[in-house]
């Protein structure tokens, strides 16, 4: 088989590349080691900055998404038994996010792939890329008992974090930056009304929670917990009752509760490799950087990636300008860092952090109280939170 790019992970990132290089006359072909089934079945973040969403519209992906996902234009931050607001649209100069869960996102893609019969392979075992420094690179899978070998212009590794291609890279070249944070968060799944309209984090003495919603109809909420906790020591009515100790008094009366339909334990990292190129492999998502979730930057992260690939992909293939490809690392790692930076920052300001000193806690209150008695203050954080410009 040959194509012009083959591209190595089926989530998210790696169908929307196949998408838009499609729609430009790019041959693209994607494996997908899990089926379409289990990908599906994944419950991933649901917040998408403006420049994600345009790129929705681009790829020809987002009727559904204008008309189910809901526009916000601020969020909460629950601290000291008050809420303040964190008006998006006015501290960013007019911009909002979209939340529209990942999953339906992801199914979007991949009906969009259907309709152009785009060459999706699941079940794909074994993958491996070879020749990555040569002009002519190839990927090999496994399907049953029969190799199959790829032969292709570039690689991309859209494959997460425990995927083969960051693997690809000697250990000579790879540079990777790793922070791990002591705790955890437990999500839960409902099919119950969202306590807000607007997501709420709250800082609590206790640890981080966050009130969040897939749909009117769709919540996903969230508690900080030791690494050490099971979701099996969590019940769904210990979920909740520790859920509503970490939220003011009038938000915890009408939290609305039910029985889990998801219920999951993330830790929390830091994670950039560099460089995110190594010959004809390009790097994209989760398999070059991880950040925390609390900045709602993972997805977002991706998506810029996948538009300087894209640009820089046509600007090959259409011009033999292969500017934006020799420049694709250097580019897409200095937004990377501004994503880790604000995600950390998040992170470090909501959350309760074991041994900490009493100098740390003071300088988490002064952090919160500073950022509510400076418009400049709620600029920056606006600003990262709809999305640096690509």
């Amino acid at each position: 088989m040959k194509t012009q790019v083959c591209i190595i992970g089926g989530g998210p990132s790696g169908l929307m590349l196949s998408q838009l290089l499609h729609l430009k006359g790019i041959e693209t072909v994607v494996l997908e080691r899990q089926s379409r089934e289990y990908v599906l079945g994944r419950i991933r973040a649901g917040v998408l900055e403006h420049g994600f969403a345009a790129l929705m519209r681009e790829a020809q992906c987002g009727e559904r998404m204008d008309k189910e996902g809901e526009i916000h234009d601020g969020f909460m931050i629950a601290h000291d038994g008050k809420m303040d607001r964190v008006d998006l649209h006015k501290y960013s100069g007019g911009s909002s996010v979209v939340v529209y869960g990942q999953t339906e996102l992801t199914r979007d893609l991949y009906e969009a792939r259907d309709r152009m019969k785009g060459i999706v392979i699941h079940n794909a075992e074994d993958v491996q890329p070879h020749d990555l420094k040569s002009a002519n690179p190839y990927v090999t899978y496994r399907k049953g008992d029969e190799v199959v070998r790829i032969d292709c212009d570039f690689v991309i590794g859209a494959d997460g974090f425990h995927g083969v291609s960051r693997k690809s890279i000697p250990r000579d070249v790879l540079k990777e930056y790793e922070k791990v944070y002591p705790f955890g968060w437990l999500g839960v799944l409902s099919r119950t009304k969202p306590v807000s309209p607007e997501l709420i984090y709250a800082k609590h003495e206790r640890g981080f929670a966050l009130c969040s919603l897939r749909s009117q109809v769709l919540s996903r909420y969230y508690i900080q917990v030791p690494l050490s906790d099971n979701v099996e020591d969590w019940s769904d009515e210990a979920f909740w009752a520790e859920l509503k100790r970490r939220l003011p008094a009038e938000v915890a009366e009408r939290l609305i509760t039910g029985p889990s339909i998801e219920k999951s334990i993330a830790p929390l990292r830091s994670f950039v490799a560099e460089p995110m190129r190594y010959g004809n492999l390009f790097l994209a998502g989760d398999a070059a950087h991880i950040v925390p979730p609390t900045g709602a930057r993972g997805l977002n992260s991706a998506a810029s990636d996948i538009y300087y690939l894209y640009h820089a992909m046509v600007a090959h293939y259409k011009n033999g300008d292969s500017t934006g490809l020799d420049k694709y690392s250097e580019k897409a790692l200095a937004r990377v860092w501004k994503a880790q930076r604000f995600s950390w920052w998040m992170t470090t300001m909501l959350h309760t952090f074991p041994d900490s000193l009493a100098y740390d806690q003071k300088l988490q209150d002064t952090d919160l109280a500073y950022l509510f008695s400076s418009e400049k203050a709620l600029g920056s954080l606006a600003e990262n939170y709809v999305g640096l410009p690509f």
